[in-house]
């Protein structure tokens, strides 16, 4: 997937319909099966068309920022044009992101206060995107969408009211088209350059063939990505539409042009606002790799416009080793230092980004200072890769490396006087019960994020989820840099599950928290630790699905034949005793690879949080009468020089096998009437059940790969090729075993998906497989809808899909249907 600076979006601009076929014997069953769009049971539909609770944003100061989201766009929205170029979904109308997920209004309340009071000065139906408090948090910056450009606007904190800025056309193609200079009354901005001139015409008449070489025979592995750009006409598209010109643009509108024209992957102001690092893409491009592997130029200029030094000019990268370890091969991360006004660090990878490579120091980090003047600094040696700095001030910061092939994970503090170190965590970044927590921070003068040292050394660490033994119980404790001793300040207790957001006062350990039961949607509070008073509630949001209250949810632990812990959520329908007997149950699960068997075990999740009946997992189908097995943990594990894969096949229908067994034992799951399901590598996993074993009555693969020779480089955290273990890849594969299948499958794929190696011949040739061999299987094709579906109608008729096949395949059992010992035990065809 792309950074989130280049995060890609999606671009379709030929319709399809959907693709069904009629099961022979089950006519009356899908006697809807038109090319239309279908609506589930009102259960269900209402979790598509309930309003999402709203996000938040908070400031230092104190002043919450409640931002009201959009519900599911319409398929008419998707099918608007645009454009998929370089690993970017783009919509060519405006120069933005396709598929956008907008905030729809604004609402400013003081933490302090009971009252919200809405944003004035909004837009007209406004799509607001890309949020950002000003450095002195008066005042905050948004864009807004409309069908034909991107536009700035300004709230005023103290008013709440909201201005447009200036005349500026923003372009949105490669990420976050603005950023706050420190004085807070500038704004950086990519914008539109003026007098561009009109879109190049897309060329149906090719000057020649395409032609991609490898002379000299350099090695190189590239992933199966998506949207690349395959003529020269995609490439005057890809340059038309990517080209920006930075600008200084004041709170008046007055604007400044720095540098020239290009296509601009960042611009990103110095601490202090004098400076404007300006990265550049630039010719050759790629047809094998997306943007983000493209050359690219480093500039450093004056905020008044003009080149100070170009610092780096990087090569096309299209031999990146395909690895979590592998790295570019020369300088790459340059970035601000944070608690200094003008100084870029940047990192260079010693053993030419290759992990085979033997090396005691993978990465060194750099240090340019302004003027840029002088020759950069060594001021970083990471024995791993390395991840980044949390700055502080002139004697504290904070180092992390990281090493995926063992697991491995660094923390280190750093004296930026002498660059001197000492490691404060080495641990397994698997082992979720010993995370340490994240680290608060502050706005400095700069009104940039540093570490929020405390007096005496200290430094509090809040933790997200609190992994334990007892499920996840967030806490907040102290941390003694020196020391490196720890002191528990809090913990989240039942029957609760409470978790730290923000802290308001390190000094006065105050802290903001959201609570949420089982039946209690989540809500913001203030907690003081010190004065251990009740919290005070600042937030009154109103449950999403009232109707939906008293379902029934137990975490669950158990464990597999080889002796690994497992646990899942159990959900039960509103109002349902064991006396009624066991209920029809549906499976969800999405695999997880791990180096060691205590880690895979550990506990997750909690019964206490909230029953997020979401429309986009399993947990909505107890609405129609069945047990589930939500978030069913599916390990694979390889521990020592073994790997998880060698053994896929096995783990995954054991670990199945254990969260069946043990909703029988609890007498609420019937053995023979469970259904599987799950999403991209959950589908993967999904038709490798049913092709190895025989626990399951039914189904459901979303946006799935199936034949792991079309993603021959690795999948995953798999990183052997597939001429490296091309059994491991045959057996993982279900379309080369598509003959073992004898249960129902259904089949259903976003026809634009863009995800790496999830492309959607992946369904379609499975389908055609199973077909070939009379399994009864079925394969949806959403039209316009990419790895993750967001259409209302997509959303709708997908439940109307998984609904109707659960209904007709795993609730209603077969006469005189009893397990049969091949079923109990699990056992491969």
């Amino acid at each position: 997937m792309l950074p989130d600076r280049l995060l890609n979006r999606s671009i379709r601009v030929v319709p399809l319909a959907l693709v069904s076929c009629f099961l022979v014997g089950h006519l009356a069953s899908f006697a809807q099966d038109a090319p239309t769009y279908q609506t589930p049971p009102k259960a269900l539909a209402d979790l598509v068309t309930v309003p999402l609770t709203p996000a938040v944003s908070v400031s230092d100061k104190g002043n919450m920022l409640i931002l009201e989201q959009a519900s599911a766009p319409g398929i008419a929205e998707l099918a608007q044009p645009e454009l998929k170029l370089a690993g970017l979904r783009l919509n060519p109308a405006n120069n933005g992101p396709s598929r956008m997920r907008y905030v729809t209004g604004l609402k400013l309340k003081k933490l302090n206060a009971q009252t919200e009071v809405a944003v004035t000065g909004l837009p007209a139906q406004p799509l607001i995107s890309y949020t950002q408090w000003s450095p002195d948090e008066t005042k905050i910056a948004f864009a807004n969408s409309t069908d034909s450009r991107i536009d700035l606007y300004v709230v005023d904190v103290a008013t709440a009211a909201a201005t447009k800025v200036g005349s500026v056309a923003l372009n949105a193609t490669m990420g976050s088209p603005f950023r706050w200079l420190s004085d807070s009354k500038s704004l950086i901005v990519k914008a539109i350059p003026t007098g561009r001139g009109a879109a190049p015409e897309v060329s149906r008449v090719p000057a020649g063939p395409t032609i991609q070489a490898n002379i000299g025979g350099k090695r190189g592995q590239a992933p199966t990505y998506q949207d690349l750009l395959k003529s020269a006409s995609d490439e005057r598209q890809f340059t038309y539409y990517t080209t920006a010109q930075v600008m200084r643009v004041a709170l008046d509108g007055q604007s400044t042009p720095i540098g020239k024209p290009g296509i601009i992957a960042s611009a990103d102001p110095s601490p202090d606002g004098q400076y404007v690092m300006i990265e550049t893409v630039h010719t050759p491009f790629s047809y094998l790799v997306p943007v983000y592997r493209f050359p690219l130029r480093t500039d450093i200029y004056a905020t008044s416009g003009t080149l100070v030094k170009t610092i780096n000019d990087g090569p096309l990268q299209e031999s990146v080793p395909y690895s979590p370890d592998g790295a570019p091969a020369g300088p790459r991360d340059f970035n601000w230092r944070a608690d200094a006004p003008a100084s870029v660090y940047y990192t260079v990878a010693q053993d030419n980004g290759d992990p085979k490579v033997k090396a005691d120091v993978r990465d060194k980090v750099f240090l340019m200072e302004a003027p840029f003047a002088s020759q950069p600094k060594e001021i970083y040696a990471a024995q791993y890769r390395f991840e980044g700095f949390e700055w502080g001030n002139e004697t504290m910061a904070l180092a992390t490396e990281q090493w995926w092939q063992t697991r491995k994970a660094l923390t280190k503090t750093v004296n930026p006087k002498t660059w001197q170190t000492a490691v404060l965590f080495d641990r397994s970044y698997e082992d979720r019960y010993s995370n340490p927590g994240q680290p608060d921070t502050r706005h400095n003068q700069y009104g940039r994020n540093v570490l929020n040292l405390l007096p005496n050394g200290e430094i509090m660490m809040v933790n997200g989820q609190g992994a334990s033994p007892e499920g996840d119980r967030p806490f907040v404790s102290l941390l003694n840099l020196n020391t490196k001793q720890t002191r528990e300040l809090w913990r989240s207790q039942a029957p609760y599950f409470e978790r730290p957001v923000a802290v308001l006062d390190a000094a006065k350990q105050v802290i903001l928290t959201t609570r949420e039961t089982p039946d209690e949607n989540p809500n913001y509070f203030v907690r003081n630790l010190k004065a251990r008073i009740a919290p005070v509630q600042v937030t009154q949001f109103a449950h999403p699905y009232p109707q939906l209250k008293g379902v029934q949810k137990q975490q669950l632990r158990y464990k597999r034949t080889d002796g690994v812990e497992l646990t899942a959520t159990l959900y039960l329908p509103v109002g349902y005793k064991k006396e009624q007997g066991p209920l029809p149950t549906f499976l969800w699960a999405y695999p997880a690879e791990f180096k060691s068997k205590d880690a895979a075990g550990q506990v997750s999740g909690s019964p206490y949080q909230f029953n997020r009946i979401s429309y986009w997992g399993a947990a909505a189908f107890v609405t129609m009468g069945y047990a589930i097995l939500d978030n069913a943990s599916i390990p694979i594990v390889g521990e020592g020089d073994k790997e998880p894969n060698d053994t896929y096949v096995e783990q995954l229908v054991s670990s199945a096998k254990a969260a069946i067994d043990e909703g029988v034992r609890l007498g609420v799951v019937d053995s023979t009437r469970v259904g599987v399901g799950g999403h991209s590598y959950g589908a993967f996993m999904t038709a490798n059940l049913l092709t190895y074993s025989k626990l399951f009555r039914a189904g459901i693969a979303r946006s799935g790969a199936y034949n792991r020779t079309l993603t021959p480089f690795g999948f995953q955290n798999e990183q052997r090729t597939y001429w490296q273990a091309p059994d491991v890849y045959n057996k993982m594969s279900p379309f080369m075993n598509a003959d073992k299948v004898k249960t129902p499958i259904l089949l259903v794929h976003g026809e634009a998906d863009n995800n790496t190696g999830t492309f959607p011949i992946q369904s379609e040739r499975y389908y055609n497989a199973l077909k070939s061999y009379g399994v009864t299987t079925k394969f949806v094709l959403l039209p316009y809808e990419s790895h993750g579906y967001t259409a209302k109608e997509s959303l709708l008729h997908m439940l109307w899909e998984m609904n109707t096949w659960l209904d007709t395949y795993v609730k209603t059992p077969k006469p005189g249907a009893v397990a049969t010992q091949a079923d109990k035990s699990g056992s491969g065809r």
